[in-house]
């Protein structure tokens, strides 16, 4: 373990300005309805895409019929440090790059997009105790975790602690991407196709937060799909959760933007997809840009 705790140092040397950044820019209670954007870079192939999220399968012997069943809202023609950088340019810390595939070309991209700006985003997508610290070192402020820390869809919590001891809880981020099922929400691992038997309620997600920074969810059943915001899911986030957390998942629109900083009580930050110009939508992301500022 010396040498894993060598690399951390290191790496939160390189890091902790980007991470100090974080924690200023993080909604908190009583400074009024503050939420961010929390901006993306989303991976698969190499290349820097939008897809349905719901529609990514486990991989099978048949690549072409994966492919096949894959929703691309859009496929980028820029490398993935020319939306790092943009993100750079325009102080927007803590939003996250997520490689949905972990291929070496996958990889490569993350690499880039994390050595542009050193602690400025964090990385997930196929993240583990024998992967996490090369993220870290490669400029990552944090590493995102789900399904690496469930077997058998259950919490593993023996996982979960031995992630925490490589790389501390102030560096990790617990993914709960969610979807609905009767009446509740349950985390969804495995490319967000199974239901673990973990649901959210403020029990479990102020129990997750002991082991983690911030908190990341995808509204699953809306995410990639530009038809709103699960405005019921953020409302629970705002009142759940003791960290920060963002939410993912159908905004369109500034008015959506502006739902979640409603509904989340300001203790909710967004991130928007496909729905920016930059990724091939119609909502300018200067104007997204522009709303954070001012908030």
């Amino acid at each position: 373990m010396q040498a894993a705790h060598t690399s951390v140092s290191k790496s939160a040397a390189s890091t902790s300005q980007g991470l100090r950044s974080v924690k200023a820019a993080a909604a908190s209670p009583g400074t009024g309805l503050r939420s961010k954007f929390r901006p993306c870079i989303d991976i698969h192939k190499g290349k820097v895409k939008q897809i349905v999220g719901s529609t990514l399968n486990d991989l099978s012997k048949d690549s072409a019929k994966d492919e096949a069943a894959l929703k691309t809202n859009f496929v980028s023609d820029k490398p993935s440090s020319w939306y790092s950088e943009m993100y750079r340019k325009d102080g927007l810390v803590g939003g996250h790059a997520i490689m949905l595939g972990a291929d070496d070309a996958s990889k490569a991209t993350a690499f880039k997009a994390l050595r542009t700006w050193p602690g400025g985003m964090q990385l997930g997508g196929g993240v583990n105790v024998t992967n996490a610290m090369q993220y870290l070192d490669a400029g990552a402020s944090h590493v995102i975790v789900t399904s690496s820390v469930f077997t058998n869809g259950e919490l593993d919590e023996d996982k979960l602690k031995a992630l925490v001891k490589l790389v501390g809880k102030e560096r990790l981020v617990l993914d709960l991407s969610c979807r609905s099922r009767d009446g509740q929400y349950y985390v969804v691992t495995d490319r967000w196709q199974t239901f673990s038997s973990l649901a959210l309620s403020q029990q479990s997600i102020e129990e997750l937060s002991k082991s983690c920074d911030e908190l990341l969810v995808h509204g699953v059943d809306v995410e990639g799909m530009q038809l709103g915001i699960d405005e019921k899911l953020v409302e629970l986030l705002g009142q759940w959760s003791p960290l920060p957390v963002t939410y993912a998942g159908g905004a369109r629109t500034l008015d959506d933007l502006e739902k979640v900083r409603q509904a989340g009580s300001g203790r909710v930050d967004i991130t928007v997809g496909s729905a920016l110009d930059i990724f091939g939508g119609q909502l300018p992301y200067s104007d997204v840009v522009a709303w954070h500022n001012n908030q």
